[in-house]
C-alpha cells in the first residue's frame, strides 16, 4: 500500500511546496481578510445594537431573546470564516485548465495512476497550502492582537471546551476533503467544456453564500434552515463554526459529522463515475 500511495504523496508534497512559496500572496490575503472581517463585525455590531435596543452583546432585549446566535458568537463566526476563506472551492485547478486548453491534459492519462486520487491530492495540497498561513495569521491577529489593543469585544474567542475544539478540528479536516472533491468535479467540468469559466462562475457565489461566509446560516429565515444545513456547502464553513462555538453536541454533532462524510462519499462516487464517462469521450485538441 505504501508503494501504491507513493505517487499521490509525491503529488501532494510537490503542490504543497509550490503553494507555500507564495508568501506575498498569503500576506496580501491576510490583510484583505482582516479588513473585510472588521467591516463585517462593524455591520453586525450596528445591526445587533439597533435590534437589541442598545444591548452591546446581542443576548438580551426584545429582539435578543429570539436571536439565534449572540453578537459575540457572530464575531467569532466571522473570524473563523475569514481564517478558513481559502477552504472554499474557488474554481478548478488552474494547471488543469491550462492543460485542457493546450491539449497537455493527455499527459495525465499516460500516468499509471488513478486520476481521481491524483487530482484530489493536488487539490487538497493546494487548498491546505493557501489555508494554513492565512489561518495562522488571522488567529494571531483576531485572538491575540485585538484584545491587546482594547478591542476584546471584537476578538476571536476560543472554543468553550477541548471536546468542542477537537470536533472543530475533525470537521475542518472533513471540510478540506469535501472542498477537494468539489474542485475535482470542477476539473471534470473543465475537461468536458474545454473552459473553466462556466464552472468557476457558478461555484464562487454558491460557496460564499451557502457556506455561511457572507452571512451565518443561523441568521437566514427559519423556514429554510433545514435545507441550508443539509446542503454540502454547509460542511465547508457553517458546521465547523458551530463546533467551534460549542452549539453542536451529542447526537447533533454525530449527525453533522455524518452529513459531511456522506457528502464526501456521494461526491466521490458521482465524480468518479463522471470522470470515467468524460475520459471515454475525451478528444484531445491543441498541441
Amino acid at each position: 500500500m505504501i508503494r501504491a500511495a507513493t505517487p499521490y504523496l509525491a503529488a501532494f508534497r510537490a503542490r504543497w511546496q509550490t503553494t507555500m512559496r507564495y508568501r506575498a500572496a498569503a500576506l496580501a490575503g491576510f490583510v484583505t481578510q482582516c479588513w473585510w472581517g472588521m467591516i463585517n463585525i462593524m455591520i453586525y455590531a450596528a445591526f445587533y445594537h439597533g435590534a437589541q435596543g442598545g444591548a452591546p452583546d446581542g443576548t438580551h432585549g426584545a429582539a435578543g431573546a429570539t436571536a439565534p446566535i449572540s453578537l459575540h458568537q457572530t464575531v467569532t463566526y466571522v473570524w473563523i470564516m475569514q481564517g478558513t476563506l481559502a477552504l472554499m472551492p474557488w474554481g478548478c485547478d488552474p494547471e488543469i485548465a491550462d492543460a485542457v486548453r493546450s491539449g497537455a491534459v493527455a499527459h495525465e492519462l499516460l500516468r499509471p495512476i488513478d486520476l481521481w486520487w491524483w487530482w484530489s491530492c493536488r487539490a487538497t495540497a493546494r487548498i491546505l497550502g493557501r489555508l494554513v498561513p492565512r489561518a495562522l495569521l488571522i488567529v494571531v491577529f483576531s485572538g491575540l492582537v485585538l484584545p491587546l489593543t482594547g478591542l476584546g469585544a471584537w476578538a476571536l474567542r476560543p472554543p468553550p471546551s477541548l471536546p468542542d475544539a477537537a470536533l472543530f478540528a475533525v470537521s475542518i479536516l472533513m471540510g478540506l476533503v469535501l472542498s477537494a472533491c468539489i474542485v475535482v468535479l470542477l476539473n471534470i467540468v473543465t475537461v468536458r467544456t474545454f473552459s473553466p469559466a462556466g464552472g468557476n462562475a457558478v461555484i464562487t457565489p454558491l460557496a460564499l453564500i451557502l457556506s455561511g461566509n457572507l452571512l451565518p446560516l443561523a441568521l437566514f429565515p427559519g423556514a429554510v434552515q433545514t435545507l441550508l444545513l443539509l446542503q454540502p456547502f454547509a460542511g465547508l464553513g457553517d458546521l465547523p463554526c458551530r463546533f467551534w462555538l460549542g452549539t453542536l453536541h451529542g447526537g447533533r454533532a454525530i449527525l453533522a459529522l455524518g452529513q459531511q462524510a456522506a457528502w464526501i462519499a456521494a461526491l466521490t462516487l458521482a465524480g468518479r463515475a463522471s470522470l470515467r464517462r468524460t475520459l471515454h469521450r475525451l478528444e484531445i485538441q491543441g498541441g
